[in-house]
């Protein structure tokens, strides 16, 4: 009988991070690689050799996301929930509901670099980043699984039918179409290219430059470190913000009033920079978590930033979400941007 632990352990980072591209949760992505494994256990005494054995896994764990992505809604970015806003007008209620897709640790979880397969078409960080597993949950289930096991993971077009239960040409014809829908949402050039060409001394840099913005609440500084059409998001707030100017006016008007206290720690997310941010809480006597920013760079200007806020979305008036960073912890927010990022969930003065 084979070894189920040797079996499994090797694949485990790269089953879990096949969960999240699928259902855009960390949390989820969790629940449903327990229960792959769960079954795979169950079901070891099947598989015949050690050689079959990712497909096998992956067609469990496959099926097990299916199943779960026809319980409930997909999961999006506030840039593909609602238009933007001026930047004149202040955040409004949060959507509370589980609607946001969710950062990935993928350092913590041991997802490795390069290509699964020779066959890949996307390097395995390439198929994390935040704007390509957006873009998956734009696709129906079957077309995002198909473009899945065929350009991250690098099955044939058999196998995939063969995991599927369907037919080659349905894959073909499943991934011509994802294709398509996929590369008008991604940006031509992956961040870990734009990573690549801008090297460990720039982009140290480029954070040092944008946390030093933040800190001394230096608006000017901050926009000019934008690309002219770049957004700002902070999900579970449905309002963003469009432009350098619109970002600016927000900024200006909010977070980077003078009011609030900031401190920068870098750290990595979805494959690409992010920034664990938190705000000075006189109470405490300490800097405490706010939200994690994603940055999506473009050479060496910023061009996305999604703020995932870890704090409270329950108060019933607007207004408190103008002073969000005075709101109390969404404790899974907290665990799921800051605690599995390494994050302290305090800073010292």
């Amino acid at each position: 009988m084979l070894d189920f632990e040797a079996l499994v352990e090797p694949l485990r980072p790269e089953l879990h991070a096949h969960c999240y591209r699928m259902l855009g949760s960390v949390y989820d992505a969790d629940d449903a690689l327990q229960e792959a494994l769960l079954r795979a256990w169950r079901g070891v005494e099947g598989l015949r050799n050690q050689r079959d054995a990712r497909a096998w896994l992956y067609k469990i764990a496959t099926n097990v996301c299916l199943t779960e992505l026809q319980r409930r809604k997909r999961r999006v970015l506030p840039h593909d929930f609602g238009p933007d806003s001026a930047g004149d007008v202040p955040p409004g209620q949060p959507v509370a509901e589980s609607v946001w897709i969710e950062p990935y640790p993928a350092d913590a979880i041991g997802l490795g670099s390069g290509f699964a397969a020779p066959d890949a078409r996307y390097e395995q960080r390439e198929g994390i980043e935040l704007a390509f597993v957006a873009a998956l949950q734009h696709l129906a289930p079957n077309q995002r699984s198909v473009l899945i096991l065929r350009e991250v993971l690098g099955f044939s077009a058999a196998e995939t039918a063969s995991m599927l239960g369907t037919t080659v040409a349905s894959v073909t014809s499943a991934l011509q179409r994802a294709r398509v829908a996929v590369a008008e949402r991604v940006p031509e050039r992956s961040q870990q290219a734009t990573l690549a060409a801008l090297g460990q001394d720039g982009l140290a840099q480029l954070v040092e430059r944008w946390v030093s913005a933040w800190e001394r609440s230096d608006v000017d500084a901050m926009t000019k470190m934008l690309v002219a059409d770049a957004s700002f998001a902070m999900p579970p707030l449905a309002t963003w913000y469009r432009g350098r100017e619109q970002i600016g006016t927000w900024a200006r008007s909010t977070s980077m009033s003078g009011a609030w206290d900031w401190r920068g720690v870098f750290t990595h997310a979805n494959a690409q920079p992010a920034l664990g941010f938190y705000s000075w809480d006189a109470d405490a006597g300490a800097y405490l978590p706010f939200a994690l920013n994603v940055l999506t760079l473009a050479g060496e200007q910023v061009a996305d930033v999604t703020a995932f806020i870890v704090r409270a979305a329950e108060a019933p008036e607007p207004e408190a979400y103008v002073n969000f960073p005075r709101e109390p912890f969404d404790r899974r927010a907290l665990h799921g941007a800051f605690t599995r990022f390494g994050l302290a969930e305090s800073l010292p003065a």
